[in-house]
């Protein structure tokens, strides 16, 4: 019986743009995933002041997920909290939901994985979960802002395509050939200034932006 495998992309998606779009189909079609899930933050306690609010943002990510060749699904959990949010207790309720049997491959960023020894139970994560980053231009694992706990802890770990989809949890894995490197915070600033930054947002949520008027002040 095949294994379920559910590839989880979180973050304050604020705006969403076309890196978290490409992070997600990627690591989508390479484990053969059969539901992508879509977690914006809440209250994360790495950040301070979202600019969208979490209904905007809910909006945002459905339009730039809606052509995916697989379900999608957003989940609003850690918007429903009123605490800080912490990855290892969304890692937590998505086993507890999902059962001890499918796939989860959590996916970040190299920007998440050079500060991922600052996560909250961070070494933990591996028990609930696969950890998958992407790469970006001129990144390496073995670079100096990557922590020297979090490289021997993810070369421990490091798995293949197909053991991510055939095992539960404990995986790390690289991909070097996905180097794509958008700035949120770059595109608020555009916004701003009332540039459209065209190549950085998927169209439908550039509408919507503008239509909302969202980060203009």
């Amino acid at each position: 019986m095949k294994r379920r495998c559910i590839a989880v992309l979180g973050g304050s998606f604020d705006p969403v743009h076309d890196g978290h779009v490409a992070l997600g189909a990627y690591f989508a079609q390479l484990l053969q995933a059969d539901e992508l899930r879509i977690i914006p933050a809440g209250n994360p306690w790495q950040k301070h002041g979202l600019h969208a609010s979490p209904a905007d943002r809910v909006a945002m990510v459905r339009l730039a997920f809606a052509n995916q060749a697989l379900p999608v699904s957003i989940d609003e959990q850690e918007i429903r909290r009123t605490s800080a949010t912490y990855t290892i207790d969304t890692l937590r309720a998505l086993r507890a939901e999902l059962g001890s049997e499918p796939s989860i491959a959590f996916l970040i960023g190299a920007d998440q994985l050079e500060h991922l020894d600052d996560w909250q139970e961070w070494r933990q994560m591996f028990d609930h979960a696969h950890l998958c980053a992407a790469s970006r231009p001129g990144f390496a694992l073995e670079g100096e802002h990557v922590s020297p706990a979090v490289r021997a802890l993810f070369a421990q770990r490091a798995g293949t395509p197909e053991m991510i989809r055939t095992q539960p949890h404990g995986c790390s894995y690289l991909a070097h050939d996905l180097a794509v490197d958008i700035s949120a915070t770059a595109i608020r600033a555009a916004l701003q200034h009332n540039e459209r930054p065209e190549k950085l947002v998927p169209p439908g949520v550039l509408d919507y932006i503008e239509q909302h008027n969202l980060y203009k002040s």
